[in-house]
């Protein structure tokens, strides 16, 4: 067994954007074309914190290399009082051929890596400004950071962002922070409508159970990244070109599209899924008149595909800690 600690795995992947967002566009092409298995997330929540989750994401990813295993992620958003993240993970990867388990990664740094690069890959496609500069932030977590970071890479022109968090505080420091690491101009909204009203192209990661906001500030045309999924009231979704990671998986647990879905009694409102569009861009025309909202599930299959590629490279490299003994037959 393999364990590859946070450091690994931050240490592999520190400047890696470019072959992060080609594991995911490669996924979500390896996903439309049918050649993962994909069950639905588990949920576990805890009656006495209903904010309080861990979920389970089991995939599989067939093709010349295939990968398996699970992600078990949980979001206590109380750690951020007692200064911890308020997500941790850890994944599993089992041997294809024998379903041993043959790695354990920390799995924080994939999580946010892989969720970050799938927005900045959607920015990239769906943005109806081919010369975007900027891009307003909503909430002042390690995901949005990731975000910037990867919209740094996926749009080479942008320069400049706007954030907004409910706690001032917060976004003064990420403001810093991104400034510090990114190299962009950052600055800090008073109220979400000015973050909302200043740039075309928006990242909304959250920690919001419920519907909150509302995008009358934005201007026509713009993209909007519903990272957080549930942002956003139904008649936002309703008025907006809707493109999803997978509908099957988005349309569960009370996210936007959900609500929606419920709402209307179907998903005609879904205009695409980003891996057909992939495969096929003349599946899908962007109107530059409307907002479009992407609003990605987070499919485990991309965890596992790019967890499978840090322990290849780590297994070449000869990093990570060797625990020998684990399963039964080993000798350690």
């Amino acid at each position: 067994m393999l364990i590859l600690r946070h450091a690994d795995v931050r240490d592999l992947l520190d400047g890696q954007e470019r072959l992060v967002a080609d594991v995911v566009r490669q996924t979500y092409a390896a996903h439309d074309e049918g050649l993962t298995a994909l069950p639905h997330s588990i949920f576990l929540r805890f009656p006495d914190s209903p904010r309080d989750r861990i979920i389970g994401l089991p995939a599989f990813i067939g093709g010349e290399t295939p990968a398996t295993g699970m992600k078990w992620i949980s979001s206590f958003p109380g750690n951020l009082e007692a200064g911890l993240e308020r997500a941790s993970a850890a994944i599993i990867l089992n041997e294809p051929a024998t379903g041993r388990p043959q790695a354990l990664i920390e799995g924080s740094v994939v999580s946010a890596k892989r969720t970050a690069a799938s927005a900045a890959l959607a920015a990239r496609l769906f943005t109806a400004d081919a010369d975007t500069h900027g891009a307003a932030l909503i909430g002042c977590g390690v995901i949005n950071l990731e975000v910037l970071r990867f919209l740094r890479s996926e749009l080479p022109l942008l320069r400049e962002a706007v954030v907004y968090d409910q706690d001032p505080d917060r976004a003064a420091g990420f403001a810093a922070r991104a400034t510090e690491l990114l190299g962009l101009r950052v600055t800090v909204a008073d109220t979400v409508a000015e973050a909302l009203a200043t740039y075309r192209l928006v990242s909304l990661a959250t920690t919001a159970s419920e519907p909150h906001l509302d995008l009358t500030p934005l201007s026509v045309g713009s993209t909007v990244l519903h990272v957080s999924l549930r942002d956003l009231h139904t008649e936002s979704i309703l008025a907006a070109q809707n493109v999803v990671d997978d509908a099957d998986h988005v349309s569960r647990e009370r996210t936007s599209i959900h609500l929606t879905e419920q709402a209307t009694g179907g998903r005609e409102f879904i205009d695409a899924e980003i891996g057909r569009v992939l495969r096929d861009p003349g599946s899908f025309t962007r109107d530059p008149a409307r907002t479009l909202v992407y609003s990605p599930f987070g499919l485990g299959v991309l965890d596992i595909a790019l967890a499978a590629r840090l322990y290849a490279e780590a297994s070449a490299k000869g990093l990570g800690v060797q625990v020998e003994g684990f399963l039964p037959g080993e000798t350690g």
